[in-house]
């Protein structure tokens, strides 16, 4: 006889640790399922109801709706449970209904003149350098070119001088010129003051320092106390719509 071995099993070790895919997908639109259910749960529980009652009413006749008529008026009882009801579903629905929110105004920083720097003069301080290497060169000035970037962008002092300057105190002295900058001419264009400001969102893709930008700005301005302060960093281009998107749903509470 001969000794039966044991059966391989069909996935390896390496594969069984990972994710279930199908799993993950499905439990996302769980989760999006609850949170249109959430969000719309007023609807959909009056939506059947309407229905029912516009049915209903459909099959009435002129007569019947002067009897029903003629009935409330000497029924107290049934008026006030109904004007209670249409009072308690009115209010439910302005209270929970998502509100508006405007932008009301916005600032953009403009920096100085002598940061305007054009392409032709970017790869000419980065030959200077002597950093790079011409492949270096070739892959930027691809860039350069795929970017979008025209010939009137801004750079800060730290790119523009030569050598050129990184470091940590350029990258605090260059976020403070274009928050600061920005912040002041948006107080100049609506007049509002400081303390007045209740919920502050800083967002930058790559420059995450501590203290953070937020407290930079809190600090500088002598924001309030009980301020509710959110800073976004590492997360790339799109914190940018995430930030908004924060601002509306804070607004809404």
């Amino acid at each position: 006889m001969t000794e039966s071995k044991p059966e391989t099993p069909l996935l390896t070790p390496s594969s069984r640790m990972l994710p279930d895919f199908k799993k993950s997908v499905k439990l996302k639109y769980v989760k999006l399922g609850y949170h249109y259910l959430i969000t719309h749960g007023m609807y959909l529980f009056l939506s059947p109801l309407v229905v029912l009652i516009a049915a209903q009413l459909s099959t009435f006749s002129l007569k019947d709706i002067y009897d029903i008529w003629e009935n409330l008026q000497y029924n107290l009882v049934s008026v006030i449970i109904c004007s209670t009801l249409l009072v308690f579903l009115s209010t439910l629905y302005f209270m929970t209904r998502p509100r508006p929110v405007y932008l009301v105004n916005f600032s953009c920083y403009k920096p100085e003149e002598s940061r305007k720097c054009t392409k032709k003069m970017f790869m000419d301080h980065s030959r200077a350098s002597g950093f790079f290497t011409e492949e270096n060169l070739d892959f930027q000035r691809k860039i350069l070119e795929r970017s979008g970037l025209g010939e009137n962008t801004y750079f800060p002092e730290a790119v523009l001088s030569l050598p050129p300057n990184p470091s940590m105190k350029e990258a605090r002295k260059e976020a403070e010129m274009v928050m600061f900058g920005a912040i002041d001419e948006l107080f100049s264009k609506t007049s509002i003051k400081p303390k007045d400001i209740g919920i502050l969102i800083v967002n930058c893709s790559l420059f995450c320092p501590t203290p953070s930008l937020s407290a930079m700005i809190i600090n500088h301005y002598k924001l309030r106390g009980n301020i509710r302060s959110y800073n976004l960093g590492g997360m790339g281009c799109s914190a940018g719509i995430i930030s908004i998107d924060l601002a509306k749903e804070l607004l809404q509470v």
